[in-house]
């Protein structure tokens, strides 16, 4: 998804936002500023809920899907490692001495 389509859905709720609550908004932060996206699509919602305004909130659903940074899955835990034990690694994860990505100049080059 594109920063247009975070403009574009900001547009339409700035426009329903307007003809149903009276609230005007800044569409170009809304869809730059995750912050201010998050209360209008709050705001959103509580009208929705409060007024029954129910055609805003699948805009607010979407402008949370485009702005909003997706959630990473949760890093999993480490693998437990016996008091006294040498932890060991496996052969690919150990680079060759000869190879050319880990020189210096191979870098630089």
């Amino acid at each position: 998804m594109s920063q247009n389509d975070a403009l574009a859905t900001a547009a339409h709720l700035h426009v329903l936002l307007r003809r149903k609550t009276g609230r005007v908004t800044d569409t170009e932060w809304m869809a730059s500023n995750i912050e201010y996206a998050q209360a209008m699509i709050r705001f959103a919602r509580e009208k929705a809920a409060a007024d029954g305004h129910q055609e805003l909130l699948p805009l607010a659903d979407r402008l949370e899907m485009l702005v909003m940074p997706p959630r990473k899955a949760p890093a999993p835990p480490p693998p437990e490692v016996t008091p006294g034990a040498t932890p060991t690694v496996p052969l690919a994860a150990v680079p060759a001495a000869n190879d050319v990505n880990t020189r210096y100049i191979g870098r630089l080059r």
